[in-house]
């Protein structure tokens, strides 16, 4: 994805997780510290509890390892094929393990899959020394990133998620991450959908992924657990099933934080799925680059702007109440050219039976160059006289 498109995406993605659907229905009593339930489709938060509070994240810090080495490998810094050596540092690392060793060679792809399937510690060191030179530096740039991503309660002290004081996030900053991780390297996120993996001349003891619902429900394609003593069972599971008059399917994002057990974290996630496909359903408002609407426009070379998303607009309603969505637009008022292809211009807000539902920023979707001197004086004398 270019610059460009992530700068259209940022703004849904960070305010559409900070707000909750009207007249939500009750949820499921769910047994763990906190969670959040994320429709990422529609990019709305359904059921949350404490999303704000501090937790240790555990393995969860992966997320934000993989997602500067993703960066590294889309920005060709590193590329999948490239053999890296192993330092003493990642070969003593603590925890779980991919079971490499200063004596390997191992392709970075290969060092991926290690971090991701087996959550191995030692790949993790390896690939944020390969990325950051130090994981002293490594580290500097993963807190860079969150301020990027608006991770407004996150800090990191190290890349693998082992205990550490300071060492804490949320979960409605883990779904801030997610969402963006899934959105910004679609052609990665393959690997966390992986069920077994070890590299070869290691052990098969640590082959299997952990997130027990890859193997239980086939519409589960990821995404990462975590566990420490301090943290309890953490996972983060999303999941895409098909929907009606949704291409492509609509995707749920469960987090679930300081479960009892390894089984716990995934009944508990499995739960939170299964409710928000049946409690809620997802509207299409507008397909992608339709415009929401198209105001007359100023002292421009063409009379009307078109606004709009370059994505789908979709909503998720209580199951049965789609026909009780309204929306209506807040815009500027003239609208005076030029504008360029992007520019923020307005906000298409979605209620239900009268309450505030979802805001959506529009954007424009065709530039509108300035007209020229006998227009934009033409026009200069109309607004005079409006």
């Amino acid at each position: 994805m270019n610059r460009f498109l992530k700068m259209l995406a940022a703004p849904l993605l960070a305010a559409a997780v900070s707000l909750a659907s009207a007249q939500a229905p009750q949820g499921p009593e769910i047994a763990a510290r906190a969670y959040l339930l994320m429709d990422v489709t529609a990019n709305q938060v359904l059921l949350q509890k404490d999303a704000d509070m501090p937790v240790e994240p555990a393995s969860l810090t992966k997320l934000m390892t993989a997602y500067l080495v993703f960066d590294a490998v889309k920005a060709k810094k590193l590329s999948l094929t490239q053999a890296l050596p192993v330092s003493e540092r990642a070969w003593k690392m603590p925890g779980s393990r991919m079971f490499i060793d200063p004596k390997m060679q191992v392709p970075v792809e290969d060092l991926i899959k290690g971090m991701i399937v087996q959550s191995g510690n030692d790949a993790t060191m390896a690939l944020a020394e390969a990325v950051g030179g130090t994981a002293e530096r490594f580290v500097q740039l993963m807190n860079e990133q969150a301020k990027a991503l608006g991770l407004q309660n996150t800090t990191y002290k190290n890349p693998e998620g082992l205990t550490e004081p300071g060492h804490t996030t949320t979960a409605r900053d883990l779904a801030v991450l997610s969402t963006r991780l899934m959105h910004d390297f679609p052609e990665y996120v393959h690997y966390y959908s992986i069920k077994k993996y070890r590299y070869q001349g290691t052990p098969v003891s640590n082959d299997t992924n952990r997130n027990l619902l890859l193997f239980r429900d086939p519409t589960v394609d990821g995404l990462k657990t975590g566990h420490t003593n301090a943290a309890g069972y953490c996972m983060i599971t999303t999941a895409k099933r098909d929907f009606p008059n949704l291409t492509g399917g609509r995707r749920l994002l469960s987090i679930v934080l300081g479960a009892s057990s390894e089984n716990a974290r995934a009944n508990e996630s499995q739960k939170l799925l299964n409710w928000g496909y049946t409690a809620y359903e997802a509207v299409r408002l507008f397909d992608a680059g339709q415009p929401v609407a198209t105001p007359p426009v100023w002292k421009g070379k063409a009379d009307t702007l078109k606004l709009g998303r370059t994505e789908p607009i979709v909503v998720a309603v209580p199951a049965g109440s789609a026909a009780r969505v309204k929306s209506d637009i807040a815009r500027p008022d003239p609208l005076v050219a030029p504008f360029t292809q992007g520019q923020a211009v307005g906000t298409l807000k979605v209620a239900l039976d009268g309450q505030d539902l979802v805001n959506v920023p529009l954007v424009v979707l065709e530039p509108v160059e300035q007209a020229g001197v006998l227009g934009r004086a033409w026009d200069a004398l109309r607004l005079w006289i409006k």
